[in-house]
C-alpha cells in the first residue's frame, strides 16, 4: 500500500509541476538575478549574490548538460526568450518540487502517522499553489526544501535505528540546505537541538558528543566549504561581482575567499532594509494576507479586452489557513499532547518562523514555506489522534476542498489568460493584488 501511495502522490505532483512545461516563455519575478548568476558560471565572470553557491551551481550543472549558452540578459521581468534553453534552467527546480510532497509522505509515515494521514500530508503538498509557483521557475527554495526535509526524514530514521549510515545523510542533506540558502540552517538546528536532548538521557555521552561533533558540525562545514571551492574554481575571470570585496579578493587563498565572501553575504543580508511593494512581516505569514506579483502578460489585455494573465504568488487558502488554526490549537490544547512526536514538530515549526522577528531585512511570504509544511504535518498528526472521530469524512473534505481552491486559484499559479471578472473573484484581498 505504501508503494501505491508514493506512486499516487508522485504522479500527481509531476503532473502538476510539468504540466504547461514551456510557459510562459519570459523571465519572471526573480529569473532575471538568477539567470545572470548562472551565465556568469559559463563566462567565468565573478558575480556576487547573498546566498550560498549551491543551488545556482545545481542548476548551472543541468544547464552544461543540455549545451547550454550564455547571452541573454535576463534584463528585465517579462522579456522573451530567444530559445528553448530557458526549458532546462527550469527543469531541476521542478523536479525538486515534485520529489518534496513523496518526502512529507515519507516523513509522515516515520513519525508514526497513518498511511492514509500521511498520503493525506503528501497531496496536500501537491496541491499547495504557492509552493508550486515557486519550484516552477528559476529559483532556489524548491532545493532548499527537498533537501532540508530529506535531512529531517533520515534523521527520524536515525533515531529509531541508530544508524551511523542514517546520520551521515541527514549531515550531508542538512548542509545542502544551508548551502542553497542560510535559512537552510534552521533545520540543522532542529537536528542538533534533537540530538542534544537524546544526549542527554543516553548512556556513553563522550562516543555520542565525539560522533554528533563529527557528524553534525564538522562534516557539514567541510560540505558547505567545498562547494564555495567548487564556486571559486568556476568564477576565475573578473566581473561584477569584485565590487563587494576588497580589490586584491582573487589574489587572498580559497579558506581567505571563503571567509571574505561569508562576511560579505551576511553584512548584505543585513543591508537590505528597501522596502518593497510586496514585501511582508514574519506576523502576516501564517494569514496569508500579502501575495508577491510574479508576472503578467501585457499581451493578453491587447489580445482580448478584458482578459487578463498574471502570476502570483498566492497559497491555497484552505492549506494555508486550516493548518494555522490547528497550530493555535495545538497551542490551545498543549497539555493534552504528551508525545515527543508532538513536541517535536511544534518546536520545528517555530524555530523555522520565529527567528525571522531578528530579521530586519526585507522579507516575504516565501520565507515561510518551510513552516508552512510543518503547519501541515502538525494538522495531519492532530487529525490522526484517536479523539479524533468521522476521519475518513473529515480527510474527504480536507482533500476535496483543497483540490477544489487549487484549480479554483490555478490560473495565478500558472499564469493563464483568464476573464478580469474572474481575475477580481480570484484575489478578493485587496492585499493580494
Amino acid at each position: 500500500m505504501t508503494k501505491k501511495y508514493i506512486l499516487i502522490i508522485l504522479a500527481l505532483s509531476l503532473a502538476t509541476h510539468f504540466v504547461l512545461f514551456s510557459y510562459p516563455a519570459e523571465t519572471v519575478f526573480d529569473e532575471v538575478h538568477f539567470g545572470k548568476f548562472i551565465s556568469g558560471y559559463f563566462t567565468g565572470e565573478y558575480f556576487f549574490d547573498i546566498h550560498p553557491p549551491l543551488g545556482k551551481l545545481i542548476i548551472a550543472g543541468a544547464a552544461k548538460i543540455s549545451g547550454f549558452q550564455p547571452g541573454f540578459s535576463f534584463q528585465t521581468i517579462g522579456q522573451d526568450y530567444p530559445d528553448d534553453s530557458y526549458k532546462w534552467l527550469r527543469f531541476l527546480p521542478k523536479l525538486a518540487g515534485a520529489f518534496l510532497p513523496v518526502v512529507i509522505f515519507l516523513i509522515a509515515l516515520a513519525l508514526g502517522l497513518s498511511q492514509k494521514s500521511a498520503f493525506l500530508a503528501g497531496l496536500l503538498i501537491v496541491f499547495e499553489n504557492s509552493l508550486l509557483v515557486q519550484s516552477r521557475l528559476i529559483l532556489l527554495d524548491s532545493f532548499l526544501l527537498l533537501f532540508g526535509f530529506l535531512g529531517v526524514l533520515f534523521f527520524l530514521k536515525f533515531l529509531s535505528s541508530n544508524s551511523t549510515y542514517y546520520l551521515l545523510l541527514t549531515t550531508f542533506f542538512s548542509a545542502l540546505a544551508f548551502s542553497v540558502k542560510w535559512t537552510g540552517l534552521t533545520f540543522l538546528a532542529v537536528i542538533l537541538l534533537s540530538y542534544f536532548i537524546n544526549w542527554l538521557k543516553s548512556d556513553g555521552k563522550i562516543k555520542l558528543a565525539a560522533k554528533g561533533l563529527m557528524f553534525l558540525i564538522i562534516i557539514p562545514f567541510i560540505i558547505y566549504f567545498s562547494i564555495f571551492a567548487v564556486h571559486f574554481s568556476l568564477l576565475n575571470k573578473p566581473g561584477p561581482g569584485l565590487a563587494f570585496h576588497p580589490p586584491n579578493f582573487q589574489q587572498m587563498s580559497i579558506f581567505g575567499k571563503f571567509i571574505e565572501l561569508n562576511k560579505e553575504l551576511y553584512q548584505s543580508n543585513a543591508r537590505l532594509t528597501a522596502s518593497h511593494p510586496y514585501s511582508s512581516q514574519w506576523y502576516e505569514w501564517p494569514f496569508m494576507t500579502r501575495s508577491i506579483y510574479y508576472w503578467n502578460d501585457p499581451s493578453s489585455a491587447e489580445a482580448s479586452e478584458g482578459t487578463v494573465a498574471r502570476m502570483y504568488l498566492l497559497g491555497n487558502p484552505l492549506i494555508w489557513w486550516l493548518s494555522t488554526v490547528f497550530i493555535i490549537y495545538s497551542l490551545i490544547n498543549f497539555r493534552k499532547f504528551k508525545s515527543s512526536t508532538f513536541y517535536f514538530l511544534l518546536s520545528t515549526y517555530f524555530l523555522n518562523w520565529l527567528p525571522f522577528i531578528l530579521i530586519g531585512r526585507v522579507m516575504f511570504l516565501y520565507h515561510y514555506f518551510t513552516s508552512l509544511i510543518f503547519a501541515v504535518l502538525i494538522m495531519v498528526y492532530v487529525l490522526n489522534k484517536p479523539e479524533f472521530k468521522h476521519k475518513k469524512t473529515v480527510y474527504n473534505a480536507i482533500l476535496i476542498g483543497s483540490i477544489i481552491l487549487f484549480l479554483f486559484f490555478s490560473p495565478l499559479t500558472y499564469g493563464l489568460a483568464i476573464p478580469e471578472e474572474y481575475y477580481k473573484l480570484i484575489v478578493w484581498l485587496p492585499s493580494w493584488r
